[in-house]
C-alpha cells in the first residue's frame, strides 16, 4: 500500500455516506473507489483463475472440468485475500470469513461468469496450450472485459453499502 493516508481519506468519505442511509444514488461512490475494489477481487480471481486453467491444461481435463476448477480456485482465492487484510487488522478467523463472503461473493462471480464465458466463447482458447498465445491473449482480455464490467456493479453495491464496502471499517 503506497498512499494509505489516500485511501483512509477516501474510506471516512464513504463511511459518512454509509450512515447517511442505504438508499442513497451510488453517486457518492468514486468510480475510483470501485476500481479499487475491483482491482482487489480481480487480483484474487486472477490468481485462481490462472491457476485452475493451468492445472486444468496440465492434468488434460475436458473444458467443463477446467472451468469449474478455475472458478472455484477464483472464489479461495478472491476470499483468501481480503481475509488476510481484515485478519491483519484483528479479526477473528470466522467473523473475518464473512467479512470476505460478504465482501466478494457478488463481485466474484459476476467475474467469473463474464471470464469464463469470454474463454469459453474464443474459438480455441480453451483448447490452446500454455504455450499457446491464443490461451494468453484469450485470458487478459476476458480478465479485462471482466474488470471493465464489473466495476459499475461494485461501485452500485459500495453506494449501498454493501459489497466491499463492508471491507472498509477493517482497514
Amino acid at each position: 500500500m503506497t498512499h494509505p493516508t489516500h485511501h483512509h481519506g477516501e474510506h471516512h468519505h464513504h463511511e459518512g455516506h454509509h450512515h447517511g442511509g442505504h438508499d442513497h444514488a451510488p453517486a457518492g461512490v468514486s468510480w475510483r473507489m470501485a476500481a479499487q475494489a475491483t482491482l482487489h477481487c480481480l487480483t484474487g480471481c486472477a490468481v485462481g483463475e490462472v491457476l485452475g486453467m493451468i492445472i486444468g491444461t496440465a492434468a488434460g481435463l475436458h473444458n467443463a472440468a477446467t472451468v469449474v476448477v478455475s472458478i472455484a480456485l477464483a472464489f479461495v482465492f478472491g476470499y483468501a485475500l481480503t481475509m488476510r487484510g481484515v485478519l491483519r487488522a484483528g479479526l477473528a478467523p470466522r467473523q473475518a470469513l464473512k467479512v470476505a463472503l460478504a465482501a466478494d461473493t457478488v463481485s466474484i462471480a459476476v467475474m467469473e461468469l463474464i471470464d469464463n464465458t469470454v474463454m469459453v466463447g474464443v474459438p480455441g482458447a480453451m483448447d490452446a496450450g500454455l504455450a499457446d498465445a491464443l490461451f494468453w491473449i484469450s485470458l487478459v482480455l476476458s480478465l479485462a472485459l471482466a474488470f471493465v464490467l464489473t466495476t459499475p456493479v461494485n461501485r452500485w453495491m459500495i453506494g449501498r453499502g454493501r459489497g466491499h464496502a463492508v471491507v472498509h471499517a477493517y482497514h
